[in-house]
Parts: structure tokens; C-alpha cells; sequence
């Protein structure tokens, strides 16, 4: 299996707003930049969509290690979908669990790509070389008012 290291960000001017997402991966000496948008998201959304784009970029079954700086996906996809899950999409409050069209996407990109996945978080906007790349390619998604 191809090692790819993938980082992802999501960004937003007003949230809702304009939004970006971003995603830079690596195998070996090969580097692939992907970004676009939406103009009117959110944050979580964007953050997502740039894991969902990333993901769904790799043509065959990879070893990832995916670096993204939102513990909303990070948890989502490791800690609370499986609750969802069994629960009907509700959260533990009882509430529709929040961007379900995503979730639902991801988890299915997670379960049926055949892809061995390790996330991995990392502070954004610290100095991490890939992250403010990331950050940088979700920014450059982000339409024109």
C-alpha cells in the first residue's frame, strides 16, 4: 500500500460566509494541492468537505496519516459517529446530528475505500509547514464576494 500523508483545512469569512477548503497530500516526492468552495457554508462544513476531497482524490487503497486542526472532525470521525450511528444521526442531546450529508459521505469514504486511516491532530496557525498550506489552498477556495 502507497504511504500518503494528507493535511486538510477549512476556512470561512463569517460563519456562515464565503467558505474554502484546502488539501495538500503526499506520496513520496509527488505533492497534489486540491481546493475550492462554497459561497455560503460554514466552518465544520469546509473543514469536512476538505477531508471528503482528499479521500475521495486517492484512486486505489492507501496507508494515510491525515493531519487537519479541527477537533470537530477529528472526534466525529473517531469518537461520536458511531453513536450517531446507532442512535438514527441524533446526538446524545437528542438533536439531528449537524452536516449529516457529510458525515454520511465520510463515513462511507472511511469504511468502504479500503483506506487504513490514522488522524492526527495538530494546532493550527502554529507553523506547521502543511498546515499553513492547507490553510492557504482553503483560503484560495474561498469565492469572491
Amino acid at each position: 500500500m502507497n504511504h500518503v500523508v494528507i493535511y486538510t483545512d477549512g476556512a470561512c469569512k463569517g460563519n456562515p460566509g464565503p467558505g474554502g477548503w484546502g488539501a495538500l497530500l503526499r506520496s513520496g516526492a509527488v505533492e497534489k494541492e486540491l481546493f475550492g468552495g462554497e459561497p455560503e457554508t460554514t466552518n465544520n462544513r469546509m473543514e469536512m468537505t476538505a477531508v471528503i476531497e482528499a479521500l475521495a482524490a486517492l484512486k486505489r487503497p492507501c496507508r494515510v496519516t491525515l493531519y487537519l486542526d479541527s477537533e470537530y472532525v477529528r472526534k466525529g470521525i473517531t469518537e461520536w459517529l458511531k453513536g450517531w450511528k446507532a442512535k438514527g444521526w441524533v446526538t446524545a442531546a437528542k438533536q439531528p446530528v449537524k452536516n449529516v450529508d457529510l458525515w454520511q459521505r465520510l463515513d462511507d469514504l472511511v469504511q468502504h475505500a479500503g483506506h487504513q486511516i490514522e488522524w492526527r491532530w495538530v494546532k493550527g496557525h502554529a507553523g506547521d509547514p502543511g498546515n499553513e498550506r492547507a490553510d492557504s489552498l482553503a483560503n484560495r477556495g474561498v469565492p469572491a464576494r
